[in-house]
């Protein structure tokens, strides 16, 4: 008879490990994904800072020079021109008819 609760006190001990093993390792694999998720958010900073105004064609970094009243940013290693959406918008409007603005407008009709 004693065996029997020495058994019985042996897989409740058991099972109580078992259950403490769980939690810890759900709560060590959300820290683990939480820092890999912090150092990718670095990461991408840390990308991202490199990349800001460098040519996406030959990596050096770009110059803002203005064009026909609209500012561009420029490389001056192979001479790319690079606008945003705003830009473009004023050459489209401005160049209406050319092939510019008749293909900015299609688009966004």
């Amino acid at each position: 008879m004693v065996d029997e609760k020495d058994r019985f006190g042996e897989k409740l001990h058991q099972k109580e490990k078992a259950e403490e093993d769980r939690f810890f390792a759900a709560r060590d694999q959300a820290l683990l994904e939480k820092l890999r998720r912090e150092k990718t958010a670095a990461q991408l900073a840390e990308l991202r800072e490199l990349a800001h105004m460098r040519c996406p064609k030959c990596g050096d970094g770009l110059a803002t020079v203005e064009h026909h009243g609209v500012r561009v940013e420029e490389c001056p290693a192979c001479h790319g021109m690079w606008l945003d959406q705003g830009e473009l918008e004023q050459l489209a409007h401005r160049e209406r008819d050319s092939w510019l603005g008749r293909l900015f407008f299609r688009a966004k009709a």
